[in-house]
């Protein structure tokens, strides 16, 4: 689900991957749809690989982002308040209680609460996929 949402470093925002081309790819702003190229020299990272350190086992961002979802009700968290206030933590600490309180930054979880909102803001409500789908999308793939 987040394989083809990605950030470029430099730019704010989330963009959907469209297409590519020579040495480029064509990315789309989840949010004003405006299209343009990213270069190869253009830092880019899927979400779909991001994950954030925990005690135990990296947890990934997908999941993370499911476990917001469902404590603020589908609702936008509001990342401004909670830096004002000084609840950053408490409140991903509600999210991820297991989190690396060492390895992740209070920028981390910024960064996570503001990809959320970019991600609800554009009509995403599912971050991962259900087992189901995926049995199916590995039983297409090996067809083809």
């Amino acid at each position: 689900m987040l394989r083809e949402i990605i950030t470029i470093t430099g730019k704010p925002g989330l963009f959907k991957m469209i297409g590519h081309g020579n040495r480029r790819i064509i990315v789309e702003d989840i949010n004003s749809h405006k299209r343009f190229p990213a270069l190869e020299r253009d830092k880019i990272i899927s979400l779909g690989d991001i994950a954030m350190y925990t005690t135990g086992d990296e947890k990934p961002l997908g999941e993370v982002l499911d476990v917001v979802y469902a404590k603020n009700d589908g609702k936008e968290v509001d990342v401004k308040k909670l830096v004002e206030e000084g609840k950053l933590r408490e409140a991903f600490g509600e999210v991820l209680p297991d989190f690396d309180n060492d390895r992740v930054h209070d920028s981390d979880i910024k960064k996570l609460f503001s990809w959320y909102n970019l991600l609800l803001a554009s009509g995403m409500t599912k971050f991962t996929k259900d087992p189901e789908a995926e049995k199916e999308d590995e039983a297409e793939a090996a067809e083809k």
